[in-house]
């Protein structure tokens, strides 16, 4: 049992420290633009800070469940704990949506009464954020599959983007003068949160569902299994992901029976071949001779 538990604990990942100083960073120009959008009566900066608290509380979602996934596997968590990866993920998820629904309603009442706003300083606010959210994206770089920290690059360069539409709104507010700029510019903002919440809510449950990863497909991986010379079936195939960027494997193959003295061999051929072709490293295969009589659904 021990040497099972072994295999699934992931240990301690060199992006926290990362994901630490984007965290600080992500904080710091937060203050920085509430502040500003308060003195400058942005609304397009201050929902850039709405959005930049729940990139915010997506780093630090992030952060907790690589420590958590650090945590060893025990005989009550036998995959660890892997999953509260997804689930911090599915909360930033839902989180995105609620804050894009507020900066909508705040927006559509200055539409109808658009007040002054103070263009030079929200330009310059949103100038820092830019360039501090820029810092952000480079040191979360190269995330991989993980989907936790996929996401939060993803949130800080969503930030990124904003502020640079803060900056370009401010423009054509300073030239035309046109104070109802500012909630549409808020308006354009919430429609970015909410396209790439709905991704990341579809991303978390699909692995909550353990539907198929994207990238492979089940028939695919049957027929190369069943090209192996001494298999003549595969059946009870399913793959899914346990989290992000680690994916399971479990399945029957039938084995002829003159192979059966062989069926270490198979085995490992068939475990390599998914490791290098499908990047399928967690499986487990019962073998079978061709003699046997299932008991139970087959599917």
């Amino acid at each position: 049992m021990n040497r099972r538990l072994h295999i699934v604990v992931s240990g301690k990942r060199p992006e926290a420290r990362k994901l630490l100083l984007a965290i600080l960073i992500t904080g710091g120009i937060m203050v920085a633009e509430v502040t500003g959008g308060l003195v400058s009566n942005s609304l397009a900066l201050l929902s850039d800070a709405g959005h930049m608290f729940t990139d915010l509380l997506a780093l630090s979602l992030a952060y907790f469940g690589i420590w958590a996934a650090s945590r060893p596997a025990s005989s009550k968590a036998s995959f660890g704990y892997h999953r509260v990866e997804i689930l911090c993920a599915l909360w930033n998820g839902s989180l995105l949506i609620l804050v894009a629904g507020f900066i909508v309603y705040e927006a559509v009442s200055r539409i109808l009464d658009p007040p002054p706003v103070r263009v030079g300083l929200m330009m310059m606010v949103a100038g820092i954020g830019l360039l501090a959210n820029g810092i952000s994206v480079f040191l979360l770089a190269g995330s991989g599959k993980n989907l936790n920290l996929k996401t939060a690059r993803l949130h800080v360069l969503g930030d990124a983007l904003s502020s640079l539409g803060v900056i370009l709104g401010g423009g054509v507010l300073w030239i035309t003068g046109w104070m109802v700029v500012d909630p549409l510019l808020s308006m354009l903002i919430a429609l970015v949160i909410v396209g790439g919440a709905l991704k990341l809510l579809k991303e978390s449950v699909d692995v909550l569902l353990e539907t198929t990863p994207s990238g492979i497909r089940i028939q695919e991986v049957c027929d190369r299994i069943q090209e192996i010379s001494g298999i003549s079936q595969v059946h009870d195939l399913h793959i899914w992901s346990i989290t992000s960027g680690m994916t399971a494997l479990s399945g029957h193959v039938v084995v002829e029976t003159p192979m059966l003295g062989q069926s270490d061999d198979l085995l490992n051929r068939i475990k390599e071949m998914l490791r290098t072709r499908f990047q399928i490293e967690h499986t487990t295969i019962q073998v079978e001779s061709d003699q046997y009589d299932e008991i139970g659904q087959i599917h």
